[in-house]
């Protein structure tokens, strides 16, 4: 079945390739700069922000799983929360069991939230609109409210990590060390999902984001692609809070809650929902937002809430979509 216009991939201008190519190459730039930020910061002696940029790659990771739910498959969640919580408590669980290998406890806590995602999608996505919106919110405190009375595994405490899980031969005690292996993650799961996003599957569902009555006309299976849209950015939420929980030792029911299911959200859309990097940049802004204001005064989230309304106002397609909509002026000129 021959695909929509709309799912069709664009042709390969000249134009266009250059345009690809030089974000490739930015990319990798970036990736660069960032492997290399570690030494640069022992070198300065402030090796205290290793850990914080850590913390900000796997709030980016959680952030961009939910961007591919949302920016690529036009379902707004907001019980995202649960998937990254899952992946914490997963990892939590199977290290006070004795299970502190990462090559165990990391993939279980991706399957973990895949298959939570599995049951949650099948009963919500046969919904649309505000009725999505409440079910997985309503799903998400469900699970909130089970991890919050179940004592054993710590209540509204949490659970803590005796440590940080053994990965074959790296340390990742040791900080730097634990940084890089966040930032492989990151960008193992950028590239996954820009392939996906430009392979058949990621055309069919952005076709069903644009239209969806017409892409069932067309006898695609949207349900199935929708669930798999799903599951996907879910089992990278787990594999988010798997590493959130080695990075602060903790696995806390707030990871669970839906003000966090709300954080993530509004990071995709201050870093600009459907695109790429979205969840990348909404993450960095408003961790980094959070912590400079933080230090300045204790009414910083008045001044967070005022500086996010000049941004959505400014950029309302999101920080990256405005940056690339200047970069792009400045070839056309060129």
């Amino acid at each position: 079945m021959a695909l929509p216009e709309s799912a069709r991939p664009p042709q390969q201008s000249g134009a266009l390739y250059r345009q690809t190519a030089m974000r490739r190459y930015l990319a990798l730039a970036v990736l660069s700069a960032l492997a290399a930020l570690p030494l640069v910061l022992e070198a300065l002696d402030q090796s205290f922000y290793i850990s914080f940029v850590a913390r900000v790659l796997i709030f980016a990771l959680a952030a961009t799983s939910l961007n591919f739910i949302v920016g690529f498959g036009g379902m707004v969640a907001f019980g995202h929360a649960a998937f990254f919580g899952a992946g914490a408590y997963t990892v939590a669980i199977l290290m006070e069991a004795g299970v502190v290998s990462a090559f165990i406890s990391w993939p279980l806590a991706v399957g973990v939230a895949a298959l939570l995602s599995l049951g949650i999608g099948l009963a919500s996505l046969r919904t649309r609109g505000v009725y999505f919106i409440m079910i997985t919110l309503a799903f998400a405190q469900m699970i909130f409210y089970l991890f919050v009375s179940l004592k054993h595994w710590g209540g509204d405490d949490g659970l803590s990590l005796l440590s940080r899980s053994a990965f074959g031969g790296l340390d990742l005690k040791d900080d730097a060390v634990f940084y890089w292996l966040v930032l492989a993650c990151l960008a193992a799961a950028l590239f996954l999902l820009d392939r996906l996003a430009h392979a058949r599957f990621g055309r069919v569902l952005q076709a069903i984001r644009e239209n969806e009555s017409r892409m069932e006309g067309l006898g695609y299976p949207v349900m199935r692609y929708k669930l798999l849209c799903f599951v996907i950015g879910a089992a990278l939420a787990g594999l988010a809070g798997a590493l959130l929980a080695n990075h602060s030792q903790l696995a806390s029911p707030n990871l669970l809650h839906w003000t966090q299911s709300g954080t993530l959200l509004v990071m995709v859309i201050v870093g600009g929902v459907g695109s790429l990097y979205g969840g990348v940049v909404g993450a960095v802004v408003l961790l980094l937002l959070e912590e400079l204001l933080s230090g300045f005064t204790n009414h910083w989230h008045l001044v967070l809430g005022l500086i996010l309304l000049v941004v959505v106002f400014r950029a309302p397609k999101g920080i990256a979509a405005y940056t690339h909509a200047l970069f792009r002026r400045g070839q056309e000129r060129e």
